[in-house]
């Protein structure tokens, strides 16, 4: 599988301040690879310096050492002098927040990127359309968010970033504020969207039996400073039940290896 991201040797420490010790490193050394169209799972302890991680592949960050090659380009360096935010929208970024405009209907907000692009045209509507479907939002298109459920609003946000297409995806930790079964609902969306076109995407958790339901390999973040502890391949085929994941074959026996790895 040819890699879509390459982070080799990657650091973060921030700035010291004026007459204090130099602060400590939050990621230090941390080296993997994300294969095109791969659903990558990270998981690690809280305070790990996960969101940071994403914060740096998608240039909303900077790194203090190493790099990032995406897609065969160098994109990130100690030495870049600019970010690129979402490197001209070919990385898609799902924050714990829905970040949806209150003053939007959910079929806008879908379509503000590509709004933004200039690029709205019967295709975009169309695929926005197919989304809305997917994830069964239908009826609910010319609704406002404070008049959506928490998961229908994890929804829209999720297509909102599928519509314009990005090859990569990071997600952090976008489920963690809903409740058990809209969660299991939200995770068989994901599952479902990715089936479709198979897009790269880094998914970011706290949670063991999410990150095994969900990706074809698991990587063990350890505390701060942030390095790989653990690389887990999940051996449970595809199509999974997502319902039903913790009867599945091999389950147990991978929830108990990452799980010694988080410890």
């Amino acid at each position: 599988m040819a890699a879509m991201l390459e982070i080799r040797g990657l650091g973060k420490r921030f700035p010291a301040r004026a007459g204090r010790e130099p602060p400590p490193w939050i990621i230090q050394d941390m080296t993997f690879s994300v294969g095109a169209g791969e659903l990558l799972t990270i998981v690690g302890p809280s305070g790990a310096g996960k969101s940071t991680l994403l914060n740096i592949i998608a240039q909303i960050d900077t790194a203090s050492e190493g790099e990032i090659v995406f897609d065969g380009v160098l994109t990130v360096s100690p030495g870049q002098k600019s970010l690129r935010p979402g490197l001209d929208r070919r990385i898609g970024y799902v924050t714990q927040d829905d970040n949806l405009l209150p003053w939007r209907t959910t079929i806008d907000n879908v379509l503000f990127p590509l709004e933004v692009q200039g690029g709205i045209d019967d295709a975009a509507r169309a695929r926005a359309a197919e989304l809305i479907q997917a994830v069964g939002l239908v009826g609910f298109e010319r609704y406002y968010p404070h008049e959506l459920s928490g998961g229908m609003r994890k929804r829209a946000a999720l297509i909102r970033t599928l519509v314009y297409d990005p090859p990569v995806i990071l997600m952090d930790e976008p489920f963690a504020a809903v409740d058990a079964q809209t969660r299991t609902q939200l995770q068989e969306d994901l599952l479902r969207l990715w089936s479709l076109k198979r897009k790269t995407i880094v998914f970011v958790t706290h949670d063991i039996t999410e990150a095994i339901a969900l990706g074809d390999r698991a990587l063990v973040l350890s505390r701060r400073p942030a390095r790989i502890a653990g690389e887990h391949a999940i051996p449970i085929p595809r199509p999974r039940n997502i319902k039903d994941i913790f009867t599945l074959p091999g389950f147990a026996a991978i929830h108990q290896r990452i799980r010694a790895d988080v410890q």
